[in-house]
């Protein structure tokens, strides 16, 4: 499996100008949209040095955390899923310009063939806005949630004028249950995180050649009910929240009170699977405050010595 892996690797891409190199072996992949915490980079009200950059420069500036399940499509080439409708969308529904006929001359009103929700916090699903009335106007977009967040959708506006207006068809699969999606299998699992309005769930994606496992917003790893090694199974790539680096980002903030896993902590736990080969980790989610966002930065060099990742816009991770 891991050499298969490997081999498929070759597939990445950063150019979206031209068909990925998938398309020649008709696979399924992920494509990463987006890798920053829900306020985005550069972040409303702050004067950072990472803020600054990117609104003079938008090779700094980065979306918030999104994948795009991409599937092979006898008829039209390629089918695309989103996972988490961000505050983002409309330039992330653009980066798939090389995998998706859009209508030409005006709005298309299927911008994409269905929607993923993890929870109903705002960098995850504020995004669902631009299908309504006012904008895309879509019509029965498939929308996969738990039952908990569909009835908030459901009781809450505008959200519920989405559903009334049937611009959006809510799917409901509880956690643990599995449904079959353009032939990858999808697992949502719980994930113990702040639920005001919904529960939170991540997503196992089970597709041909390798299983890879979401998880962008989650409480400590303490919290889990299984040790995280434990949790991830058979998983070949784990995609997981890198919100926090170190306490350094948070000073006079309780690590307990903290409702993210520091990547320093996820390091430690995964380190032995990720020397063996076992595991590849990405890193997504991160905070605007976040050293490791800068590729020169010494956090940034500590987490690619050890062998984990920073997730980048445009990556492809085969499936």
């Amino acid at each position: 499996m891991r050499t298969l892996i490997s081999v498929l690797l070759t597939c990445v891409t950063l150019s979206f100008a031209a068909q990925p190199a998938c398309a020649q072996t008709r696979a399924p992949f992920i494509r990463v949209l987006g890798t920053v915490q829900d306020g985005g980079l550069p972040h409303a009200g702050c004067t950072c040095v990472r803020c600054i950059a990117a609104r003079s420069d938008p090779a700094f500036k980065h979306f918030v955390a999104s994948l795009a399940l991409v599937t092979p499509d006898a008829k039209r080439g390629w089918r695309t899923h989103l996972i988490d409708a961000t505050p983002d969308i409309t330039a992330q529904i653009h980066m798939l310009e090389d995998v998706r006929v859009f209508t030409r001359g005006r709005v298309d009103r299927t911008p994409v063939d269905s929607v993923l929700l993890t929870h109903a916090h705002m960098g995850h699903y504020f995004g669902l806005a631009r299908f309504g009335f006012e904008a895309v106007h879509t019509r029965n977009l498939p929308v996969r949630l738990t039952p908990r967040f569909a009835a908030f959708l459901h009781n809450n506006g505008p959200w519920s004028q989405l559903v009334d207006k049937h611009e959006v068809r809510l799917i409901e699969t509880s956690p643990g249950d599995s449904y079959e999606l353009d032939g990858l299998r999808i697992t949502p699992i719980t994930v113990p995180h702040r639920d005001e309005y919904s529960d939170t769930v991540g997503y196992r994606i089970a597709g041909p050649h390798a299983t890879v496992l979401y998880v962008p917003d989650t409480d400590g790893w303490s919290q889990w009910p299984a040790p995280l090694l434990d949790a991830l199974g058979d998983v070949d790539v784990a995609i997981l929240d890198g919100t926090f680096y170190s306490m350094a980002e948070l000073p006079g903030r309780d690590i307990d009170k903290v409702r993210h896993p520091l990547m320093t902590q996820t390091m430690d736990l995964l380190q032995e699977a990720v020397n063996q080969g076992r595991l590849r980790v990405i890193f997504t989610h991160l905070n605007h405050t976040n050293p490791a966002l800068s590729p020169s930065s010494p956090e940034r060099h500590e987490i690619e010595r050890r062998g984990f990742e920073v997730a980048a816009e445009g990556i492809i991770i085969p499936l």
